[in-house]
């Protein structure tokens, strides 16, 4: 069997509620970090979710 080429990552709250989505990214074409604004339910708006590594 083929092993997968994506990874596993978090994506952190940057409003420090310790919300987060988690998301596979391939490394091989996306080389930077990821931020993405997106929905946190604790603050109810949208705030920037960067990147980080899956414990």
């Amino acid at each position: 069997m083929a092993k997968s080429k994506t990874l596993l990552i978090k994506l952190q709250s940057t409003a420090d509620t310790g919300y987060f989505y988690v998301r596979k990214k391939n490394p091989r074409q996306m080389t930077e970090k990821l931020a993405l604004m997106k929905y946190d339910p604790r603050v109810r708006k949208h705030v920037m979710f960067k990147e980080t590594k899956m414990k």
